[in-house]
């Protein structure tokens, strides 16, 4: 067993986080069943299926996302054409949205019934469901993107799959999630925030990601990283230890954990890229 970790955001339920000697891979235990899980999601503070917000916090969060939000798109679009995308775990459709903006066309996968009204007020999108990934053609995308959605996925062998299956020939994917060898997991331990228990089930590294898309023959190509992460989940670590001033606390945090990855490559959350 690698740690010990109580859902701080929520319910405040103990699980174990195991590891993988094999490939690096750390991964939830007990892992709650599809009839469970919606419940570890009810709360009005899960920002990324929120469409307004009130307060500092949440104003700053919004702030920091359009930001992240041109990152996202300078990232993904780099070096392509227009051409059609497929972004799973869309939420409101945020980055849809700006991807249609600049002339994509976009399709969503979004399991939040809630997050699919909100987005389809905003976007010209055509959305789906996670169950409905196995019913797409073959090769009808240029662009996929997973942006902090693989660690929430079941099936990982499974997800890879579809991955290859929908892409065409040289096309692109982007996924992004927490990695658990960053300075800022390395410090808060157990009370890391972005562990975020059940509903994080797979907990990954440089490593671990290279190896589980190994056999699928989508080649990686290169790492990049969303550097505002951080500070957010600093913050949300510092709040969860009861500490005064968690958010002045955890932009220094942040900040020292984003000068270590200058060095040591290993930003709070990274963006691997592969290609067809």
């Amino acid at each position: 067993m690698h740690l010990w970790v109580k859902d701080l955001f929520l319910t405040q339920e103990a699980f174990q986080i195991h590891e993988c000697l094999s490939c690096g891979l750390l991964f939830t235990e007990p892992r709650p069943d599809a009839e469970h899980i919606g419940k570890y999601y009810q709360s009005e503070e899960y920002y990324s299926h929120q469409e307004n917000t009130s307060g500092f916090i949440p104003r700053v969060y919004e702030s920091v996302k359009r930001v992240n939000l041109k990152r996202k798109v300078k990232m993904a679009t780099s070096g392509l054409s227009t051409g059609t995308m497929l972004d799973i775990g869309c939420g409101v459709g945020d980055f849809i949205h700006e991807m249609e903006r600049i002339g994509w066309s976009c399709n969503g996968i979004e399991p939040s019934d809630d997050a699919q009204a909100i987005a389809r007020k905003r976007v010209k999108a055509k959305l789906f469901k996670p169950e409905e990934l196995s019913i797409l053609p073959d090769a009808s995308f240029d662009l996929i993107t997973m942006w902090h959605v693989l660690e929430h996925v079941d099936d990982l062998h499974e997800e890879v799959y579809h991955l290859y299956r929908l892409l065409k020939n040289e096309g692109r994917l982007l996924i992004a999630v927490p990695n658990f060898q960053s300075a800022d997991a390395q410090h808060y331990k157990e009370f890391w925030a972005a562990y975020d228990v059940p509903r994080h089930l797979s907990h990954f590294c440089r490593e671990s990601i290279i190896k589980i898309f190994k056999s699928s023959n989508l080649r990686f190509t290169n790492t990049d990283k969303l550097k505002w992460d951080a500070y957010y989940i600093s913050y949300l670590s510092e709040k969860y230890q009861g500490h005064s001033l968690p958010l002045f606390k955890g932009v220094m945090r942040g900040f020292l954990s984003n000068c270590k990855a200058r060095s040591s490559g290993n930003w709070s959350t990274m963006v691997y890229i592969f290609q067809k």
